[in-house]
């Protein structure tokens, strides 16, 4: 029995379709770069370019997350995300731009409609955990 490329795709984890780690790594690395390029989030994370072990730390974060959130095979041993982003009173305008920057730096990176989709379900999926204000 033959199988098509679309069902090939399929059994292949969002985490492999990414690119595994490192291509996780060049989109978080993307959006932060746009995080600090867009006027509606760039006052959060521009007090960090002072500590750029900071940064990297928090850079380590997220790609642990969401590699563990797209399939990937390690362990995610960092805080929820209502623990990560208490007080911070993030508003939905925020949380939107935040969106806007992760799938732009994607589509900036070549990754198709589809891993753009999966990742923006994915996303959408922990907006009341993040927006708590």
């Amino acid at each position: 029995m033959t199988t098509t490329i679309a069902e090939q795709l399929s059994t292949v984890s969002l985490y492999e379709r990414l690119g595994a780690s490192a291509g996780i790594r060049r989109i978080v690395d993307g959006m932060v770069d746009a995080h600090l390029e867009n006027p509606v989030i760039r006052a959060r994370f521009q007090p960090y370019l002072n500590d750029p072990e900071r940064v990297e730390e928090i850079k380590r974060h997220i790609c642990a997350f969401f590699e563990m959130r797209a399939g990937g095979p390690g362990p995610y041993r960092g805080r929820c995300m209502v623990e990560a982003h208490r007080g911070m009173n993030i508003a939905e305008a925020e949380y939107v731009a935040a969106v806007d920057d992760i799938l732009g730096t994607m589509r900036a990176l070549g990754h198709r409609e589809e891993e753009r989709a999966e990742v923006l379900a994915m996303l959408y999926g922990l907006k009341d955990e993040i927006i708590r204000v």
